[in-house]
């Protein structure tokens, strides 16, 4: 049986279908959804969303981190920002990585949760980089 499946983004709902699995990147590692999963909140880091029917991966999108609601029924997404995988430009990935690192560089001194805050959006744009660089090299 399928799962419902949401990815939102503050600009707009990127995605709503069923899917028969999907696999998130929760902050504690990759979590995969199956409809029946017991219900939970769980914070994403960067990384990239797979939709499975069977046991192929049929679409990926990319999340810069944010929270996912799960339910027995639904996966809900709430991404800080989110784009399908095959919209990544590798340039724009590492133009964003090599900022975020400038701007982590540059912390010294920092409260901790804003040191913590940059050090997040280093790993996102790092998360980025290797899903473009997966989607150029087909491995995605």
């Amino acid at each position: 049986m399928p799962i419902a499946l949401e990815i939102v983004s503050p600009e707009k709902l990127l995605l709503s279908r069923a899917v028969e699995m999907v696999v998130i990147p929760a902050a504690e590692g990759d979590m995969g959804v199956l409809e029946g999963h017991t219900p939970m909140i769980v914070m994403l880091r960067g990384g990239t969303i797979s939709l499975y029917e069977g046991d192929r991966v049929i679409e990926q999108h990319f999340v810069a981190g944010g929270f996912a609601e799960v339910t027995a029924e639904r996966c809900t997404v709430l991404a800080n920002e989110a784009l399908p995988v095959a919209e990544l430009s590798k340039d724009e990935s590492e133009r964003r990585l090599s900022e975020a690192e400038a701007e982590f560089a540059q912390m010294h001194g920092a409260d901790i949760e804003e040191q913590f805050m940059a050090l997040d959006r280093v790993h996102a744009a790092r998360a980025m980089v290797e899903a473009a660089e997966g989607l150029l090299t087909g491995s995605r």
